[in-house]
């Protein structure tokens, strides 16, 4: 029998791509919330003997780990023969170290909840900075997808003489291996960041490129500080309207006015967050990954 796809939480039309690339059934299941904001549950697809997977992108986090939760415990409880997680944003990766006195790390409490729930995990881009793999917090068998040669060929395909940029040393991973794939130069910024809102980010030597167009490029927008700082760096310098591209369009509050406002060319993101600024698909990336889950051919890439 083909596997169920449950979409908890995803862009639109993903689950629908995904159903399709898979050979998936595309399953009902039931979300609401009692008056007193507890979850109610329910399979209206019987996932009895049935491989099943749920669809939860988990920006916003706090309100959709729970029904993840509930969801991947009942299909197991009612026969599904294996459940699995994709998470096409995963959540909880920034706290991945203790940098006050009393503080929690949630980078590693978070794995041991959804460990616990389902037999592997599918991600794309996880924001790994101290934690080398996925496989140092998470105790299921988890892969990691790369949005990298997504971002290279729309690139190509839309911007002739490109420069990519990356905001700060971070991002330098995500910039160099696009950079290569689209056959592109690429420069690094540095940045200092004073506070969850307030970074400084400073700009090299840039009056070789003016007849180039920016690119700024990091794997998440969630302030959008970093972008914001960038583009007001790159517009003293002489340069011109850069165009923005995450791998995961947060963009908490008003992230992406305050963007827009800046006087960008224009924001593009991955369909991991469902954004207007969504403008490459990842069904295809995704269905790789959870094949390989789905033939034990897993593997976490670097």
């Amino acid at each position: 029998m083909p596997p169920l796809l449950f979409a908890l939480s995803a862009a639109d039309g993903l689950a629908q791509s995904l159903a399709g690339a898979l050979g998936a059934e595309l399953g009902e299941i039931e979300i609401r919330r009692f008056p007193d904001e507890e979850t109610y549950l329910r399979y209206h697809t019987d996932p009895a003997g049935r491989a099943v997977i749920l669809l939860c992108t988990l920006d916003r986090p706090n309100e959709k780990t729970l029904p993840l939760l509930f969801a991947a415990a009942t299909a197991r409880d009612l026969g599904a023969v294996d459940v699995g997680m994709v998470c096409p944003y995963l959540a909880y990766m920034r706290q991945d170290r203790r940098f006050h006195t009393g503080e929690a790390v949630t980078s590693t409490i978070f794995p041991g909840l959804l460990s616990q729930e389902a037999d592997w995990l599918v991600t794309i881009d996880p924001h790994l900075h101290r934690h080398r793999s996925l496989s140092e917090i998470y105790s299921m068998p988890a892969t990691v997808l790369h949005a990298k040669p997504l971002i290279a060929d729309w690139i190509k395909r839309r911007i002739a003489k490109p420069l990519l940029i990356g905001p700060d040393s971070e991002s330098e991973q995500w910039v160099s291996a696009v950079a290569a794939i689209a056959d592109t130069p690429f420069i690094v910024l540095d940045k200092v960041r004073h506070g969850d809102r307030d970074v400084t980010v400073s700009v090299p030597e840039v009056a070789r490129w003016t007849d180039h167009t920016p690119v700024i490029i990091d794997d998440i927008a969630s302030s959008a500080g970093t972008m914001i700082e960038t583009v007001e760096r790159l517009r003293s310098a002489g340069m011109t309207p850069p165009v923005c591209i995450a791998v995961h369009g947060v963009f908490a509050g008003s992230a992406f006015e305050n963007l827009i406002d800046c006087g960008v060319q224009s924001i593009i993101s991955t369909n991991t967050i469902a954004h207007q600024s969504n403008d490459i698909d990842v069904s295809g990336l995704l269905a790789e990954g959870i094949l390989a889950q789905l033939s034990g051919a897993s593997g976490e890439t670097p």
